[in-house]
C-alpha cells in the first residue's frame, strides 16, 4: 500500500512539474525566438526536461518502474486529458484528476500551447514525426497560396508592356529651333513635340541645333561636352571650330553645335546678309559631328530652309564618308522664306562645286541662289505639314515662285498633319486655368473660365457673351486684314473679341484703337503671355484663324482640345483638320469659308453666334466632340515612322 501511495506520489510530481517547466518553456521559446527557429527551441526543452527527469527519478527510486509505465503514455499524447487517462492506470489517472482539479490555469494554458507543448516533447519519435508531418502540409500550403499570388502578378503587368512597332529606326532632326531651348513659330514646337512622339515608336532619335547665346542658363549649364574639330568651309578653304555640347531630356538626345562666331546673336534670326553664312555653317557642320561621333542614322529628317543645304552635302561634299548612307528628307512647314541670295556669296561660304549651281538644283533665276529648292531637288523625300498644303504649293498662288519645282518632284511629295503635345495643352491637369476641365464637366467649367478671363483682361463679366479668341502673329498671311475689317460689325452688344500676339505695326495700332473705342467688349493684348494664353483658349466660346494661307496651324487644334470652336479659312492644315458644321445632320466640328473676303469671314462668325444663342444643345455637342478629336502627335509620329521604314526598306 505504501508502495503504491509513492508511486502516485511520483507520478503526481511528474505531470505537475514538467506541464510547469513546459508552460515556462513555451513561453520563453515564444518571446525569445520566432516559429522558423523550432529546432532550437526543442533541443532547448529537451535539455530542461531530461534534468528534469533525472530529478524525478533520485526522489522516487523505489517506484521508477511503475512510473516509466505510466509515463510513455502520458508522452505520446498531451492534447486532451481524456485520452491520457484512459491510458494510465487507474491511480495515474486519479492523480490526473485531481491535478486537474487543483491547477486548472495550467491545463488552460496545456490546451493552447498544445502545437508548441507537441513539438517541445519531442523526445518521442511519433510526436516529432506528427510535428513533421503537420509541418510539411503547412510549407506546401503556402507555396500554394503563394504561386496563385505570382501568376496572378504576371498577368496583370503582361499588358503593361505594349508592343513596340518593328523594325526599329534612327533619325537624326536638323533644324534652326526647338522649344524649349529657342522658339519663334511653329517649326519650335515641332521640332520638340514630334522627336519625342517617335521615341514611343521604336525610334532612335537625335536633334542637331544650333547653340544660340540665348539658349536659357538652365540648359547651357547642363550641357555636356561631346568633342571638338575644326572644319572646311568656304570655297578658299577657311576652316572653322565645330564644337558639339550634348543634353539629354525625355529620350531625346540634344547635340548643339557650338560656335561663337556665327551664334553669338540674341535672337536665331537677323538678316539674310548674316543668315545665310551661319546655315551655311550649321548644315555642313551637323553632318561633320555625326560623322565624328560616329552615329549614322537611317533618315536624317531636315526642317526649313535653314536646312536646305542639309541635302545637297549630303550628296557632294560628304559622298564618300560614312553618313552617306543615310537617306534624307526635308519637310517644309512654310514655303514663303527659302534662304535666296546671290550665287556667288552663297557658293563661297558653302564650297559647293559649280555643278549644283544649275535650274534644276540651286540656281534661281538668273543670278540668284536658293538654298530651299536645293534641299528639295536632293532629298529622298519632301513632306509638308498637310495634305492640302501639299497640293497648294503646286499651284502658282501658293507656290511662292516654286509651283513648277515641286510639280516635277511630286512623286517624293507627301503631306502629314502636325499635332499637339498633351503634355503641353491638357485643359484636366492645365495649371494655368482657372477650372481644369475635361469633355465630362467642359460646358460648367467653360463658364468659370471665361468669368476668370473676362476679369484678367479687363471686359464686361459676363458668362452669356459670345467671346471670340485670336492668338496669331499680327500678319498679313494670318488673315488680320479681314478680322481687321469685320470688327465694328462683330460690336453689337453680345460679343466680345480678344487679340493676343505682336506682330505688324498697323495691326498692333488697330487693335488698340479698337480696345479703345469698345471698352468692355475689345481686349488688345500686344505681346505674347503664355498664362492668358492658356486662359484664352478655355475661356472663349470661338475662335478666328482666317488664314491667307496656312501650312498646318497648331492654334485651331488647341482651340478644338479646349472645348473652343474654330471659325476658319478653308485652307491648308484649316481645311484637313476642321470639317464644317452641317445644321442638318449635326456633324462638324467648326465653321468654315472658302474665298478670301472678309464678308464671308463675317458671314461664318454669324452663323456660330446663331447656333450658339439658338440651338445651344448642338453647341454643346460640338464642343464635346472637339474635345474627344484626338488631335494629339500619336498619330502623325506613326505616319512619318511609315514614310521612315519605306525610305529605308
Amino acid at each position: 500500500m505504501a508502495e503504491k501511495k509513492a508511486a502516485a506520489k511520483a507520478a503526481e510530481e511528474k505531470v505537475v512539474k514538467p506541464v510547469e517547466e513546459t508552460k515556462e518553456t513555451v513561453t520563453a521559446v515564444e518571446a525569445e525566438a520566432p516559429k522558423a527557429d523550432a529546432p532550437k527551441a526543442e533541443k532547448k526543452t529537451k535539455t530542461a526536461k531530461t534534468t528534469k527527469k533525472t530529478a524525478a527519478k533520485s526522489t522516487a527510486k523505489k517506484a521508477a518502474a511503475k512510473a516509466d509505465a505510466d509515463k510513455a503514455p502520458a508522452k505520446k499524447t498531451t492534447r486532451t486529458r481524456k485520452t491520457a487517462a484512459k491510458k494510465a492506470e487507474a491511480p495515474a489517472a486519479e492523480v490526473k484528476e485531481e491535478v486537474k482539479a487543483k491547477e486548472p490555469a495550467v491545463e488552460e494554458v496545456k490546451v493552447e500551447a498544445a502545437p508548441a507543448v507537441e513539438e517541445v516533447k519531442a523526445e518521442a519519435a511519433p510526436a516529432a514525426e506528427e510535428v513533421k508531418a503537420e509541418a510539411a502540409p503547412a510549407a506546401e500550403e503556402v507555396k500554394e497560396e503563394a504561386a496563385p499570388a505570382a501568376e496572378e502578378v504576371k498577368v496583370e503587368e503582361a499588358p503593361a508592356e505594349p508592343e513596340l512597332p518593328q523594325p526599329r529606326r534612327s533619325i537624326a532632326f536638323i533644324g534652326s529651333e526647338c522649344y524649349p531651348f529657342v522658339k519663334t513659330g511653329g517649326l519650335g514646337d515641332v521640332m520638340y513635340a514630334l522627336p519625342k512622339a517617335l521615341i514611343a515608336q521604336n525610334c532612335d532619335v537625335k536633334v542637331i541645333l544650333p547653340r544660340y547665346k540665348c539658349i536659357p542658363q538652365k540648359y547651357q549649364e547642363k550641357m555636356v561636352y561631346r568633342g571638338a574639330f575644326h572644319m572646311d568651309l568656304c570655297a578658299d578653304g577657311r576652316t572653322y571650330y565645330v564644337g558639339i555640347m550634348e543634353y539629354v531630356w525625355d529620350g531625346v538626345v540634344y547635340d548643339f553645335i557650338d560656335n561663337e562666331e556665327f551664334f553669338s546673336e540674341g535672337k536665331p534670326y537677323t538678316n539674310l546678309v548674316d543668315d545665310i553664312p551661319k546655315y551655311c555653317y550649321f548644315g555642313k557642320a551637323a553632318l561633320a559631328a555625326l560623322n565624328y561621333m560616329d552615329w549614322i542614322p537611317d533618315v536624317i529628317h531636315c526642317h526649313d530652309w535653314q536646312a536646305g543645304l542639309v541635302p545637297v552635302y549630303l550628296r557632294t561634299m560628304f559622298d564618300n564618308t560614312p553618313i552617306a548612307r543615310a537617306k534624307v528628307m526635308i519637310t517644309i512647314h512654310n514655303l514663303k522664306f527659302q534662304g535666296i541670295y546671290n550665287i556667288p556669296t552663297i557658293k563661297y561660304w558653302s564650297g559647293l562645286p559649280d555643278y549644283v549651281f544649275n535650274k534644276d538644283a540651286l540656281k534661281q533665276g538668273y543670278d540668284d541662289a536658293n538654298m530651299f529648292k536645293g534641299g528639295l531637288a536632293y532629298a529622298n523625300m519632301i513632306t509638308t505639314v498637310s495634305g492640302t498644303y501639299a497640293g497648294e504649293i503646286q499651284t502658282p498662288f501658293y507656290g511662292e515662285n516654286l509651283d513648277a519645282h515641286l510639280r516635277y518632284h511630286s512623286g517624293k511629295l507627301r503631306g502629314i498633319v502636325n499635332g499637339i503635345d498633351y503634355d503641353m495643352w491638357n485643359p484636366a491637369e492645365d495649371k494655368l486655368l482657372a477650372a481644369p476641365y475635361d469633355a465630362t464637366n467642359v460646358i460648367e467649367k467653360k463658364k468659370a473660365n471665361k468669368l476668370a478671363m473676362q476679369e484678367s483682361l479687363g471686359l464686361e463679366k459676363d458668362e452669356g457673351k459670345f467671346v471670340i479668341g485670336l492668338i496669331s502673329r499680327l500678319t498679313d498671311q494670318k488673315g488680320l486684314d479681314l478680322v481687321n475689317a469685320i470688327v465694328p460689325q462683330l460690336m453689337d452688344g453680345n460679343t466680345q473679341v480678344v487679340v493676343l500676339g505682336t506682330g505688324d505695326a498697323f495691326y498692333e495700332d488697330s487693335f488698340r484703337y479698337y480696345e479703345n473705342a469698345y471698352k468692355g467688349s475689345f481686349c488688345a493684348y500686344i505681346a505674347y503671355d503664355e498664362s492668358q494664353a492658356h486662359g484664352i483658349y478655355a475661356g472663349a466660346d470661338a475662335f478666328f484663324v482666317p488664314s491667307r494661307f496656312e501650312p498646318c496651324g497648331l492654334t485651331q487644334l488647341i482651340a478644338m482640345h479646349y472645348g473652343t470652336v474654330p471659325i476658319v479659312r478653308e485652307t491648308g492644315g484649316l481645311k484637313d483638320t476642321v470639317e464644317p458644321f452641317n445644321q442638318y445632320t449635326g456633324e462638324g466640328n467648326g465653321f468654315t469659308f472658302d474665298r478670301y473676303e472678309s464678308g464671308l469671314l463675317l458671314d461664318a462668325t454669324n452663323r456660330a453666334k446663331t447656333l450658339y444663342f439658338e440651338h445651344r444643345e448642338a453647341w454643346d455637342e460640338m464642343v464635346k466632340r472637339n474635345m474627344y478629336k484626338d488631335v494629339s502627335w500619336e498619330v502623325s509620329a506613326k505616319q512619318y515612322r511609315q514614310l521612315y521604314v519605306e525610305m529605308t526598306q
